[in-house]
């Protein structure tokens, strides 16, 4: 009996357990698949996610929502949905080759990289591209035909005349990443991984920013084309698809004995590869022999997924480096004694944010483990000491200011609570050199950065005396006297604007270019009785509220605020702008918004600003709506289809503003 009892014991904490990992790696999951975030290093997930197999496996329990058996999370977006006619299975993985040779055994295997991006299903009817889906939950998916139809590299016409269903990656290679990045000012604008950027511009609602974006697709499944004969290899069915015009996934075909040959082969070429991959995928070429396999609940049993075995490397923390962003965000970032790590020598790493920091107990001095996620980022694996004796700072490392502790969900960050901070300095210039607001090119995040540090820009007027370092910045690295040429005359050109662009540039909460606008309607340009405006005043403007009236008194409260516009507004020469059209020029007219809006902080400041020139805003296409406002005009949205029936324009939010005669002078 007491044996009994021991066993029950044993089986209610291997649940208890299971129920925590389970909570732990859905939190993680959601992080990652739904919020582009991440709370864990793969790693970690993956050593979690193999503890529950385990367990589940040892108890003979499944609980209901794990995530071994759920595919994926529900997709957020406003996209169109459509359940695929099979459901996508992810795959069974393992990081060990003769996992994988045993697996395979006398058969021949299709091995192929496990790209990093997100799976599209492609149909094409008679020869065109009739729809594109994603793979969503693996049961349903979103519709985003719109956008594969201005993918980098995806065939609109194919010589096969009949069905052609095919499945492969939406993929972003590191070096347009890299190249979209470096054209974002703002650094904490910038995206974190090829993945995030992909699996956002895929799921766009305007296609016009995907085609920009230089999204790849790589084929690498045929699920049907009746009446081609394969001749039942799966081999044969990628060629094929590389003669109809596919870019098809590189990939090396395998036996028993040659597969630990061609794995070390992808593994040396993983650090080069231009396309995200955290794996290796090995396919039967078998078609009738892998399907006779069949499936598990989650798994095909045709193909298996496999993962690199990370390489780990002990070493020493040396201590934690607080690096200070353009947004207040301080990031904890390891320092530890340098080790070769495939191939290369890495001395420190991202430890990301408090909480992770914080589960590592990391102390100056531990012994910790690292390795590379992915073969390229270098992470914490471990900390084998765990001493905890890192100190959370109380003053920034860039200015002393104070600091502050901040939770958002489950994770906790630092901040500096300094409005002046030296780093927040450089995202305030950039605001005010954007497009929107003095437009200013060649003043990139990098350069402000670089003047800021030599002492060529304390304030907003600074920008309009460059020419006094003209001879110390032509020999700053890589700017000469041609770029300096090049932003005297945009600095030139600059100095004649108008004063809604000002207002903007000056980075007052909420305020954005067409708030500007309303308020220099409202107060006939005179910017001295708009800043000394008191709240209510400023309320009685349609389209500003509490919340901007109180930004906008906070802001001129400042001394040091109205010193600096002061010192700007002395190089400007300001254009008057035609604000001064009927307060009802839109009276009569009814709009319907919808989809995300890119000039305005969200649709309700659309809504208000429609409303105050004496129009209506209303959430349904009827007969008595006179336009749509839709970024992406030429989608199959319900709301599209019915103004399409009923003959009504469909417009973007820059049609609109042509419509209130404010086009953005930059255009």
């Amino acid at each position: 009996m007491a044996q009994n009892q021991d066993v029950r014991q044993n089986q209610e904490e291997k649940m208890r357990r299971m129920k925590a990992l389970a909570a732990e790696l859905s939190e993680a999951a959601k992080a990652y698949y739904q919020e582009n975030r991440e709370v864990m290093s793969n790693l970690a997930y993956d050593r979690r996610y193999d503890e529950l197999l385990e367990l589940e496996r040892e108890t003979g329990v499944v609980l209901a929502g794990s995530p071994t058996q759920q595919v994926g999370y529900e997709i957020l977006s406003e996209l169109p949905k459509e359940a695929h006619e099979s459901p996508m299975l992810s795959l069974d993985k393992t990081k060990d080759v003769a996992t994988l040779q045993e697996w395979l055994g006398d058969q021949e295997g299709v091995l192929s990289w496990k790209l990093d991006g997100l799976t599209i299903v492609l149909t094409y009817e008679d020869g065109e591209l009739k729809k594109a889906v994603t793979r969503g939950n693996g049961e349903i998916g979103e519709v985003i035909t719109n956008n594969a139809r201005v993918f980098a590299n995806i065939p609109l016409k194919i010589s096969y005349p009949g069905q052609l269903i095919l499945r492969g990656e939406a993929v972003m290679k590191y070096s347009d990443f890299k190249h979209i990045n470096e054209e974002i000012e703002d650094v904490d604008a910038k995206y974190k991984n090829p993945r995030n950027l992909c699996s956002g511009s895929v799921r766009q609602l305007n296609n016009e920013i995907t085609a920009q974006r230089n999204v790849n697709f790589q084929a690498f499944m045929l699920v049907k084309a009746d009446g081609v004969d394969f001749h039942n290899s799966r081999r044969e069915q990628l060629e094929w698809l590389r003669t109809q015009g596919f870019d098809v996934v590189e990939y090396k075909m395998v036996t028993r004995e040659t597969l630990p040959e061609a794995v070390e082969q992808f593994s040396k070429m993983v650090q080069t590869y231009d396309i995200p991959s955290d794996g290796l995928v090995l396919l039967m070429d078998d078609i009738a022999y892998g399907e006779s396999l069949g499936r598990t609940a989650k798994f095909p049993r045709n193909s298996i997924a496999f993962k690199w075995a990370d390489e780990i490397r002990e070493t020493r923390l040396k201590e934690i480096e607080w690096s200070a962003s353009r947004t207040g965000l301080i990031n904890p970032v390891a320092i530890f004694e340098p080790v070769e790590l495939e191939g290369t020598t890495v001395s420190r790493a991202s430890v990301h944010n408090l909480s992770i920091m914080e589960s590592l107990k990391l102390g100056e001095g531990d012994v910790i483990t690292v390795y590379k996620a992915n073969m390229i980022i270098p992470q914490i694996a471990e900390n084998l000491t765990r001493s905890g004796t890192i100190t959370i700072p109380r003053v920034c490392p860039v200015c002393g200011g104070a600091t502050e502790t901040r939770q958002v969900s489950d994770v906790r960050s630092l901040y500096c609570t300094n409005p002046d901070c030296q780093a927040k300095k450089i995202k305030s210039f950039a605001l005010l050199v954007s497009r929107d607001a003095l437009n200013i090119d060649g003043l990139s995040e990098a350069t402000l950065e670089k003047f800021i540090a030599a002492g060529f820009i304390r304030t907003y007027a600074d920008i309009f005396h460059l020419d006094r370092h003209r001879d110390e910045m032509i020999e700053m690295d890589g700017f000469g006297q041609k770029s300096y040429e090049n932003l005297s005359a945009a600095v030139k050109a600059a100095s004649h604007t108008t004063l809604p662009r000002v207002i903007y540039g000056l980075g007052i909460t909420g305020i954005g270019l067409a708030n500007a606008k309303l308020l220099c309607r409202e107060f006939d340009s005179d910017f001295e009785r708009m800043r000394r405006a008191s709240k209510e005043e400023l309320t009685a403007v349609d389209g500003i509220g509490d919340v901007l009236a109180d930004a906008w008194n906070m802001y001129f409260s400042s001394e040091t605020n109205n010193v600096l516009v002061d010192g700007l507004l002395a190089e400007l020469e300001l254009e008057r702008e035609n604000v001064q059209q009927s307060a009802r020029s839109f009276e009569g007219l009814t709009f319907v918004i919808t989809g995300s809006v890119e000039h305005f902080k969200n649709r309700k400041e659309l809504q208000a600003v429609i409303e105050n020139l004496g129009g209506k805003a209303t959430g349904s296409v009827t007969s008595k709506t006179d336009y749509l406002i839709n970024n992406d005009v030429a989608s199959n949205s319900s709301k599209n289809k019915k103004a399409k029936e009923l003959g009504i324009p469909i417009i973007s939010e820059q049609d609109f503003l042509d419509m209130m005669g404010e086009k953005d002078h930059a255009d």
